[in-house]
């Protein structure tokens, strides 16, 4: 018996956090679902990833509100995924001017935004509610950077009080990550770079650069981390654990993906060989099961040589989960 497609039977409300990190930066979690940082400042304030819908992101603002009303002036784009970014408008009316991207984000939005927003859509139908309240794509008014990955070419954000440096620190979950880091507070918001006890998505990754990006961030000693989805982590120790569950799923995965190419195994069997390893240590945790398929797709093609991700469209998305989730 096939299981239920992608994330349509998770129907359940998870419980939201609105949790204050530093003087300056908060969390906004949710069980497992994908999580949104806020900067505030004495002049402005900066959301990390708007959430999938503007309807969806009335509840982000309403917490918000209760401890300012500065503009939200700044919507960054940890990366173009449609459950992070399609909220954005809804910030327009809170003061939003600016919606900031790294350059390769901006390329990806071009390439595949448009089948991404269908494919997303049909996957997570809980986390698009509202979804007619989506005017279309969201597109960047600021890009940042040349596409390289480091902080030359980085943008510094003065919201008062507070300055927050952003950069594309190098390819990881996508090839245009991009991470917000307030260096006085030491606090990251890393998007979907980093995870904890919490699915690992992996269909649009770039994995066998994806480690050493996350050793970039560990060079910077945050005592705090907002991941993209999981709890945030607070003290160093806590954020190495973060790093090194996404570092673990991400090196298992891949290693496993390299056996199955090698061996010349078709995609069915690599699943099946790829479980071997990857279910005992995270068959747990929150959206295993829909991640795996994709994950396991994009490790067996980066193993064969496909370094830029083959685009995701509804259509793709429920061959592959008939062909391996049956």
């Amino acid at each position: 018996m096939s299981k239920a497609f992608a994330s349509q039977a998770d129907l359940d409300d998870k419980k939201t956090t609105f949790e204050q990190l530093s003087p300056h930066c908060w969390a906004y979690t949710a069980e497992g679902d994908p999580n949104s940082g806020v900067i505030i400042g004495e002049k402005f304030i900066m959301v990390s990833d708007a959430t999938a819908t503007p309807a969806m992101a009335q509840d982000l603002i309403k917490h918000i509100r209760t401890v300012s009303d500065k503009p939200i002036k700044y919507v960054l784009l940890t990366h173009y995924h449609a459950v992070r970014v399609l909220g954005a408008s809804a910030y327009v009316a809170e003061g939003a001017t600016e919606v900031i991207a790294s350059r390769g984000t901006y390329e990806l939005i071009v390439e595949r935004g448009a089948q991404d927003m269908q494919s997303e859509m049909e996957r997570f139908p809980r986390l698009f509610r509202g979804a007619d309240s989506v005017p279309g794509l969201t597109w960047p008014t600021l890009v940042v950077g040349d596409g390289k990955p480091g902080r030359q070419g980085s943008l510094e954000v003065d919201l008062g009080g507070v300055k927050v440096s952003i950069w594309h620190p190098g390819p990881g979950h996508t090839r245009g990550d991009t991470i917000a880091w307030v260096e006085e507070e030491k606090v990251l918001f890393s998007g979907d770079l980093v995870e904890y006890e919490a699915g690992v998505y992996t269909g649009d990754a770039q994995l066998e650069e994806w480690p050493a990006t996350l050793e970039a961030l560990r060079a910077l000693g945050a005592e705090y981390i907002v991941p993209g989805r999981g709890e945030a982590m607070k003290g160093n120790a806590d954020v190495n654990k973060a790093l090194d569950y996404t570092k673990r799923w991400v090196t298992t995965l891949f290693q496993a993906g390299k056996e199955a190419a090698a061996a010349g195994m078709d995609l069915k069997t690599a699943m099946a060989h790829t479980r071997k390893s990857m279910d005992p240590v995270f068959g747990h945790v929150f959206i295993y099961e829909h991640c795996l398929p994709f994950d396991v797709s994009r490790a067996y093609d980066e193993a064969q040589g496909i370094k830029n991700p083959r685009i995701w469209t509804a259509e793709r998305d429920k061959e592959m989960w008939s062909a391996l989730q049956a």
